[in-house]
């Protein structure tokens, strides 16, 4: 049945009822490709180009991850955390590998389609749910993305202010940003225009635009590294004792910090439509760039801490001023670089990641088809790219996005526990039901309930632990959840994954269900809000437009599939 036609039959009098309509529209989910559909329609000239490599992967991974953050935070948390912010790095990155081996499985599963954490809970639960992850996720990248602009909007005038005549005689709205007004508003002319360059590039096709991104993080690789070997020269020992002066707590709320500054590498797994081959490098790509992420900012983290007592760190740029004082001021230069190639890159990869995000769900129905179109010759979904690019651009260009940060990575943590869960319920086998302190209950429902108890669990073990409560209020949930835990365990029976494959399902997963949401409860209880308010704003746009629009088997339908090199073997 058409979308036209469902439409008129949900409104004709011997149609089921608009809130029947409603619910039989949300709950229902997208088919899973057969094993052997794995690829898409390149073919027919009307889908994405693989052009991206394993090497392009990395690149992709890290550029998302690695930006102005790594010259900032480290000393930041370092403050609090003494030397042993390199613990902290060390248990977030632990927690980040954790979360990538459940994309990696993911994007080995699904190494044809864009779309991410969207498609994934498509697939696993439902319409609605896929819906809701995609608007957590899209406003905190729209909001990223015009935070991240104004701030290398800053670095550059900063950087243009190094020539003589220019310094001082900048106004502080063309890069800087203009006074605030009202709190909300703030004019920035530079950051709207490096957001149309870079819009620019992504349009005109991902092989510009990964050769732009390997440029700029090659070249903050390289300063990074050799950061760490000239500071390494500088390091007195002495600076790291005591090693966690305010003991472990403060260390793992420096964790639940810096776990923000690994975020990006979920970016790879949304280039799927455009990897050469994406069952074999996806999951290399993911696990790779975040692997290498996490031994860069340990080696950041050893060197600051072992140039200066921790005491002294926690500025606005505690990295350059550790080698400022160590009269190593040319380090200071390359360090602005760094951030400048820093910024670019995160910006750029998260501009491509919104724009493929808006791909898929223009593909689906549950935005207007002009998202889901990508251009015959340069082979980029050009119309939601430019979408993007202003929604970032009107953003950054008037208002005082720096003041929303603190809602921002809602999203991300929700996309993550989403993913988890998609790991453990896609393997799940036995579907039969069974018999529940004397009540008849299938399996998967079963399954969602120990699945649901874990996530509560997790919240109230990071409300208890936000607010100091006592020991044993914290260690209730954590046990409750380890008995939920363990009747995933013994109680479902999961199938085997060929190509990569997450190990210790379905505890792993459960693992990083129970840490993300135990993050989440970290946050601004203003992120609290806004993810219930814009999910009940995602619910109204959906119960508007999106159930009478939305087709999972669109793809299917639009897409023509081929074997990867891999499979064909």
């Amino acid at each position: 049945m058409s979308t036209g036609e469902r439409a008129e039959s949900s409104l004709s009098p011997s149609a089921p009822s608009w809130f029947s309509h409603f619910w039989s529209s949300a709950l229902r989910s997208k088919p899973l490709a057969p094993p052997s559909e794995t690829t898409i329609h390149a073919a027919s000239g009307e889908g994405l180009v693989r052009r991206l490599g394993l090497f392009d992967l990395l690149l992709l991974g890290i550029g998302a991850s690695i930006g102005a953050g790594i010259f900032v935070v480290t000393g930041t948390v370092a403050h609090d955390a003494g030397p042993g912010v390199t613990v902290s790095f060390i248990i977030a990155g632990g927690s980040c590998v954790l979360n990538a081996l459940c994309y990696a499985e993911l994007a080995s599963r699904f190494p044809a389609v864009v779309g991410g954490a969207y498609l994934y809970a498509y697939t696993a639960f439902n319409e609605i749910i896929a819906f809701l992850v995609f608007s957590q996720l899209m406003l905190d990248y729209h909001i990223g993305a015009a935070s991240i602009a104004r701030s290398l909007a800053s670095y550059v005038i900063t950087a243009l202010e190094l020539i003589p005549f220019l310094k001082n005689n900048i106004p502080s709205w063309i890069g800087h940003g203009s006074e605030e007004i009202y709190g909300a508003f703030s004019f920035n002319l530079l950051a709207p225009i490096l957001l149309v360059l870079l819009t620019i590039v992504l349009c005109r096709g991902v092989g510009e635009s990964s050769i732009l991104n390997s440029v700029m993080t090659v070249t903050k690789v390289v300063i990074v590294i050799f950061i760490i070997i000239v500071g390494a020269f500088e390091v007195d020992v002495s600076n790291w004792s005591p090693f966690a002066p305010n003991g472990f707590e403060s260390v793992l709320t420096g964790a639940t910090v810096v776990f923000f500054a690994y975020v990006g590498f979920d970016a790879v797994a949304n280039s799927a439509e455009e990897s050469k081959s994406p069952q074999r490098d996806l999951p290399l790509g993911i696990i790779g760039s975040l692997l290498i992420c996490v031994a860069l900012y340990v080696g950041v983290c050893l060197v600051l801490t072992g140039m200066l007592p921790y005491k002294s760190l926690g500025g606005d740029a505690p990295l350059a001023e550790a080698f400022t004082s160590k009269g190593l001021q040319y380090v200071s230069v390359l360090i602005s670089i760094g951030a400048i190639a820093g910024l670019t890159t995160t910006l750029l990869v998260g501009l491509y990641v919104q724009s493929r995000l808006y791909l898929g769900l223009g593909r689906d129905g549950l935005l207007p088809s002009l998202f889901g179109e990508v251009h015959q010759m340069r082979h980029t979904p050009v119309h939601s790219q430019i979408w993007v690019g202003i929604v970032a651009s009107v953003l950054a260009g008037f208002f005082n996005v720096h003041i929303l940060s603190h809602i921002l990575s809602v999203g991300t943590l929700t996309g993550y526990s989403v993913v988890s869960a998609c790991v453990v319920t896609l393997r799940w086998k036995d579907k039969t039901a069974r018999q529940v302190f004397g009540k008849s209950i299938s399996s998967r429902a079963e399954g969602l309930i120990c699945l649901i108890t874990v996530v509560c669990c997790g919240f109230a073990a990071g409300v208890f632990y936000r607010y100091s409560a006592s020991f044993i209020f914290l260690i209730v949930p954590v046990v409750i959840a380890v008995f939920a835990a363990a009747a995933l365990h013994f109680r479902q029976v999961y199938t085997d994954m060929p190509g990569f494959s997450c190990p210790a399902v379905p505890i792993l997963p459960t693992v990083c269900i129970f840490i993300n949401i135990f993050l989440f409860a970290q946050l601004h209880y203003e992120a609290w809000v806004r993810f219930v308010v814009l999910s009940i704003v995602t619910v109204g746009i959906y119960a508007a437009y999106g159930q009478y629009h939305a087709n999972p088997l669109s793809s299917n339908t639009l897409i023509i599939y081929q074997k990867t090199p891999t499979e064909a073997d």
